[in-house]
C-alpha cells in the first residue's frame, strides 16, 4: 500500500533527520560539545562529558539510520533510549516549560515505526532485511516438510 509507505517514509525522514540535526547541534552548535556537557552537568548528570558525546553520537547515528530505513529496529532502539533519558531529565510536561512531552513523542514515533516496519521505501526493504522479509522466510521454512 503506497499511502502507508509514503507515511512511513515521511515519519522516518522527518524524525530521523531532525534528531540527527539535534545531535549535530550538540557537537557543533552554539556552545559546542563543551556547552552541551556543561548543560548536562547543570541538570545533574554524573559523567556529563561522556554523556554529551554518547547523546550526540546516538542522535546523529540513530537519526540517520532511521531516516534511511537502515537497521530500523536498532535505530529506533537508539532513539527510544536517548529520548527516554531526555524525557526523564525534564521537569514538567510542556516543552516550553522544560517538559518531556516532545521527547516522549519522538520515542513513541520510533517505537511505532519499529513495530510496523520501515516500509517498502527503505534500505531495509531494498536489502531484504526488513522485518516482513525475515518473518516471511521463517514462516515459509517452518511450513516446509
Amino acid at each position: 500500500m503506497h499511502q502507508a509507505d509514503l507515511a512511513l517514509l515521511a515519519l522516518r525522514v522527518v524524525f530521523g533527520v531532525f534528531l540527527a540535526l539535534h545531535g549535530y547541534n550538540k557537537v557543533w552548535g552554539g556552545g559546542k560539545l563543551a556547552g552541551t556537557a556543561g548543560w548536562f552537568e547543570s541538570i545533574g548528570m554524573r559523567w556529563p562529558h561522556v554523556q554529551a558525546r554518547l547523546a550526540a553520537t546516538t542522535e546523529m547515528g540513530a537519526g540517520l539510520l532511521f531516516a534511511l530505513g537502515l537497521l530500523t529496529p536498532l535505530a529506533a532502539a537508539g532513539m527510544i533510549g536517548v529520548m527516554f533519558v531526555a524525557s526523564y531529565t525534564h521537569r514538567g510536561f510542556f516543552v516550553f516549560k522544560d517538559g518531556w512531552e516532545y521527547s516522549a513523542s519522538i520515542g513513541v514515533v520510533a517505537w511505532a515505526v519499529a513495530t510496523i516496519g520501515p516500509g517498502e521505501w527503505s534500505l531495509d526493504h531494498a536489502l531484504g532485511i526488513d522485518r516482513e522479509a525475515g518473518w516471511s522466510a521463517r514462516r515459509t521454512a517452518r511450513r516446509a516438510p
